[in-house]
């Protein structure tokens, strides 16, 4: 499976846990569903490492709105110095 490399803008979700997140770009998430049948864990998930900057951490895309979101981890945030409407590049490796 190949690494997905893309820019997105962060985006805050202010639901009853407050998130942020990077939607990944539709040429991506056609990629991502046609392989999400043989790694998703349920609801649609997908597991991957993720990587902006120096930061690498393992996370789960969620599907929304026909595409997926990537949620971006309070510590990442800090560590790259980023914030709502910067848009870092990202890069996703899907684990099986």
């Amino acid at each position: 499976m190949r690494e997905l490399e893309f820019s997105g803008e962060i985006w805050f979700w202010r639901g009853p846990a407050p998130w942020y997140f990077i939607t990944v770009p539709e040429e991506e998430c056609a990629y991502l569903e046609a392989e999400s049948g043989f790694v998703s864990y349920g609801w649609g998930m997908i597991p991957v490492t993720a990587e902006i900057g120096a930061s690498t951490w393992e996370t789960s895309l969620f599907p929304k709105d026909g595409n997926y979101i990537v949620p971006i981890k309070a510590a990442v945030r800090r560590a790259e110095s980023l914030d709502d409407g910067d848009a870092p590049t990202v890069r996703l490796r899907i684990r099986t």
